[in-house]
C-alpha cells in the first residue's frame, strides 16, 4: 500500500441542518470503499467545516465526531466567513493531516464517485485534480447561458481558468502547500490553484439536481462572485475604462469641431434632443467607470487591512 495516500474530504456547510446526514451517509460509503479497495488509508477522514451557520449544522457534525471519529471530523469557524474562506479553512487544517485532499459542496450536486477518478489520477502522479462538468443539463437557460458567458469572459481577459469547473476538485499535499503562499483576502479559489501550476488534469461528471435545502447562491450573489472572480484577476476592466475615455474625448474633438464649423457658416441649431442624449451618455459612462475603479480600490483597501481571512473556534479530529 502507497504510504501516502492519506485522504481527506473537505466539505464547507452552512445551514446545511437538512443535506448533512444523507451527505454524511454517502461520504461514508465512498471512504470506507476506497479504504476497502487500498487505494486511501485508514486515517482517512470526511472533515465539516461549520461556517458559523445558526441552524444545527455544528451540532450534528460534533455528533457524526462523536459517534464516528475515525471517519469523521470537524472545524467550527468563530463566525461566518463565506464559502470560499471557508473551504480555505478546511484545506489549511487538513493539511496538517492528509497526503491528498478533495474539496466539494454539501448539497450533493457533485458526482460522489468522481472521487475514485482523482484518487486514481493522484496515484498516477496528478498533483491537482479537476472534476469538470460534462454538461449542464440540470441548469436553466439563463443559468447557463450566464455561467458558461462568464468562464469565457474570464479566458477573454487572460484568466488561467479551467472551464466548466467550480471548486470540486483533488489537491496534494504540496499543491495544499503552494496554495498557502497566496495571501490575498479576495478569495477565488478557481482563479488561484491554476497559478499553482503542478501536473494537473480533469475528471468529468455529471452534476444533479440539490438533494434538499436552498441554495446559498442566489442570483445577487453569483453575480457578486463573478464580478469579484473578474477584478480579482485581471486589469483589463480598468484599461478598457482608459480606452473608453480615449474614444469618447476624440468624439468630444470632433463634435467640438463640428460646432465650430457649423457657428462659421452659420447654420447652428439648438438641439435638445442630442444635448440631452449627448449629457446622459457621458455621465453613464463617467458613472460606470467610478464604479469600476472603485472596485480596484476597494480590493486594494481590503488587502492593505491584512486582516484574518478566517477564524477558527475548535477543531473535531481524532
Amino acid at each position: 500500500m502507497n504510504p501516502n495516500n492519506t485522504l481527506y474530504i473537505v466539505v464547507p456547510c452552512y445551514k446545511e441542518q437538512e443535506v448533512l446526514p444523507e451527505t454524511s451517509k454517502r461520504l461514508k460509503e465512498k471512504v470506507l470503499q476506497l479504504r476497502a479497495q487500498g487505494k486511501i488509508s485508514d486515517k482517512s477522514r470526511i472533515m465539516f467545516v461549520n461556517d458559523g451557520s445558526s441552524d444545527n449544522t455544528w451540532p450534528i457534525i460534533s455528533q457524526l465526531h462523536a459517534q464516528e471519529p475515525e471517519i469523521f471530523s470537524g472545524v467550527n469557524l468563530s463566525r461566518n466567513r463565506g464559502h470560499q474562506n471557508a473551504l480555505l479553512a478546511g484545506l489549511m487544517t487538513a493539511v496538517n493531516y492528509a497526503d491528498m485532499i478533495v474539496s466539494m459542496d454539501a448539497d450533493l450536486q457533485d458526482d460522489i464517485n468522481a472521487v475514485d477518478g482523482m484518487v486514481d489520477a493522484y496515484h498516477e502522479g496528478f498533483e491537482v485534480v479537476y472534476g469538470v462538468r460534462s454538461k449542464r443539463d440540470t441548469d436553466t437557460f439563463f443559468k447557463r447561458f450566464t455561467a458558461e458567458g462568464f468562464y469565457k469572459v474570464m479566458k477573454a481577459l487572460g484568466v488561467d481558468i479551467v472551464f466548466n469547473h467550480a471548486d470540486y476538485r483533488l489537491m496534494s499535499r504540496r499543491a495544499v502547500e503552494g496554495l498557502a503562499q497566496f495571501k490575498e483576502v479576495n478569495l477565488f479559489l478557481r482563479g488561484i490553484v491554476p497559478q499553482i501550476g503542478y501536473k494537473w488534469t480533469t475528471v468529468t461528471y455529471e452534476r444533479a439536481e440539490r438533494f434538499a435545502g436552498e441554495s446559498k447562491y442566489p442570483l445577487k450573489k453569483m453575480l457578486a462572485f463573478a464580478a469579484d472572480g473578474i477584478t480579482s484577476f485581471s486589469v483589463k476592466p480598468i484599461r478598457l475604462v482608459l480606452s473608453l475615455g480615449v474614444v469618447i474625448f476624440l468624439v468630444s474633438l470632433v463634435m467640438l469641431l463640428y460646432a465650430l464649423i457649423a457657428k462659421i457658416m452659420g447654420s447652428t441649431t439648438a438641439g435638445w434632443t442630442s444635448l440631452m442624449g449627448s449629457i446622459w451618455l457621458i455621465g453613464g459612462v463617467q458613472l460606470l467607470s467610478l464604479g469600476v475603479i472603485g472596485e480596484y480600490i476597494g480590493k486594494i483597501y481590503n488587502e492593505t487591512k491584512q486582516r484574518p481571512r478566517f477564524i477558527i473556534e475548535s477543531v473535531l479530529n481524532k
